[in-house]
């Protein structure tokens, strides 16, 4: 091989390697445009999703699960008195609860709640007791 092959071979191979380049260079160039359009769309995406938030927050509060506490609270006052029978208002007035009808109604399906788990009897009509 001559010199003048030799500098025609290293001329192909610059072309092709220019050539590569410039396609490489486009093809970031395309993905960087679509990065930033994705990117865009994240938070426009983002934001939609924070407004649907605060929107179905505001206009429809969520209930708050019943707290675990207030059946603990009752079968504390039923362990703390295993031979008495509770009415509910007496039951509410120990516990310090209100004694509003709503309430007392909470109360009752707990009640019944308890009684048809096995934690506490009704010895009679509207009382309820430990299970002994």
């Amino acid at each position: 091989m001559n010199v003048a092959e030799l500098l025609e071979d290293l001329r192909d191979q610059h072309d092709q390697s220019t050539a590569r380049a410039d396609d490489l260079r486009r093809q970031i160039e395309r993905l960087a445009t679509e990065l930033t359009e994705a990117e865009a769309r994240l938070i426009e995406l983002d934001t939609t999703r924070k407004i649907v938030q605060e929107i179905t927050r505001t206009s429809a509060e969520p209930t708050p699960p019943e707290p675990s506490t207030a059946y603990q609270d009752i079968l504390n006052a039923f362990n703390q008195h295993p031979d008495q029978a509770f009415r509910v208002r007496d039951l509410h007035e120990h516990l310090g609860m209100p004694t509003d009808d709503p309430a007392m109604n909470v109360t009752r399906s707990r009640l019944g709640r308890l009684v048809r788990q096995g934690f506490l009897t009704q010895p009679g009509r509207g009382l309820c007791q430990k299970q002994a």
